[in-house]
């Protein structure tokens, strides 16, 4: 018998990852996570909700698996209930209007929907300007799509209305050459709270249309605002229907992460290209959660209302205990992350930082330099999560002020 040949011994073994993807380790969520449940600390780093959304949306999940509805495969678009109350909400709360049979995908989460939608759009080669510190599946994405990223850093702030993360909009300009396709938004942005102005998203939509660029905006947390003023989608500003593709979930308005539902909105031309990609990646999937979501965007406005009041009771819970114990704190304007600056307390090393605190204090948190291409510039910075009960806010207040 003939050996088989044996690899040169001038060559390397060819590694087993993708080289785009080599980057991409375990994330610092499932790191800081299992910190948590070896030292018993409270668990403020990942961002989900400690109970359930609401009941009567938890019983339609029920409903449409004992009535046999989504068991199977549902229609690859979505099922029409939900594709027509993602429409109903947009026109809703936002005055936007979209037809649910050609321009409404619903996909699983807003995580494939970002993946889909930069895998339908981009070509090998083209840039996304994306700000950073961004949420860590945007890198990976860009990557998967073979586009290369180009960060535009968020940079903090003092000004009247207390410390916050801004954008500089000439850095923005500079950094979009005739290689750029789009430019990938988030707002409100996590992890900074950061929710970005009228005249900020008026400048990247003059921008855009100036330059012919696609825009990919994930507003997730656009329930979750506390500016009275709310939240304003970039696609309603002139020029940018054509050009921008939307994307949002239930996960964060509705407190069931675990349900994986999320949709894209865009002209059908977008939606096409997004459709495209995303049929190959999961095809469909959470048949009965869809019903229950599209009863979930239905419910009457003093739900969302009564979201928000929570949220900011429990942001100024966190925030205040945490300027207490001696964190510089940037107080969020949406999402529900406080970041906060370590240097007051002598340190300097965010990472280091998050990795001491459970056993400093018994406390989680996620350092904010693994959101950024520049790490320096996120150094200093480290997320909270306040999504959680009053009573697990108030112990780990208490736990940080040993600090």
């Amino acid at each position: 018998m003939t050996p088989a040949p044996q690899p040169s011994p001038s060559r390397s073994p060819r590694p087993p990852l993708n080289r785009g993807l080599a980057e991409f380790g375990t994330t610092i969520f499932a790191e800081m996570s299992a910190l948590a449940t070896t030292t018993g600390a409270v668990n403020l780093g990942q961002g989900f909700p400690d109970t359930d959304g609401p009941e009567e949306v938890r019983e339609a999940a029920v409903r449409a698996i004992r009535d046999g509805r989504g068991n199977q495969y549902p229609p690859g678009p979505g099922v029409p209930e939900l594709r027509a109350a993602v429409a109903d909400h947009q026109r809703r709360f936002h005055g936007l209007t979209w037809d649910p049979d050609t321009e409404v995908l619903v996909t699983t989460g807003a995580t494939e929907a970002i993946a889909a939608a930069l895998l339908g759009l981009l070509e090998p080669g083209d840039e996304v300007v994306a700000l950073e510190p961004y949420y860590d599946s945007y890198a990976a994405c860009i990557a998967m799509a073979g586009g290369r990223r180009v960060p535009v850093t968020l940079r903090p702030h003092t000004g009247p209305d207390g410390d916050r993360f801004v954008l500089d909009l000439d850095e923005l300009r500079a950094a979009v050459t005739d290689r750029t396709r789009l430019i990938l938004l988030n707002t409100p942005h996590n992890p900074t709270g950061t929710v970005l102005t009228r005249a900020e998203l008026t400048a990247i939509a003059e921008l855009a249309v100036e330059r012919d660029l696609l825009v990919v905006t994930d507003e997730v947390y656009e329930h979750l605002v506390f500016d009275p003023a709310g939240h304003l989608p970039i696609v309603a500003l002139p020029g940018m229907r054509e050009r921008t593709v939307s994307i949002s979930s239930a996960g964060k308005t509705f407190s069931f992460t675990g349900w994986k539902i999320g949709w894209v909105t865009a002209v059908p031309a977008l939606l096409s290209a997004v459709r495209a990609a995303k049929q190959y990646l999961t095809f469909v999937s959470g048949g009965p959660f869809q019903y229950a979501v599209a009863e979930a965007l239905r419910l009457p406005d003093s739900y969302f209302t009564d979201l928000r009041a929570d949220l900011l009771a429990k942001r100024d819970l966190l925030a205040d205990g945490l300027a207490k114990a001696g964190f510089g704190v940037f107080r969020p304007q949406g999402t529900y992350f406080v970041t906060t600056d370590v240097r007051p307390l002598g340190e300097s090393d965010g990472v280091a930082f998050c990795r001491a605190l459970p056993e400093r204090c018994g406390v989680v948190a996620i350092p904010n330099a693994v959101f950024y291409d520049h790490r320096d510039a996120g150094a200093p910075f480290v997320r909270f999560a306040f999504c959680k009960r009053t009573e697990v806010l108030q112990d780990a207040v208490k736990r940080l002020a040993a600090l």
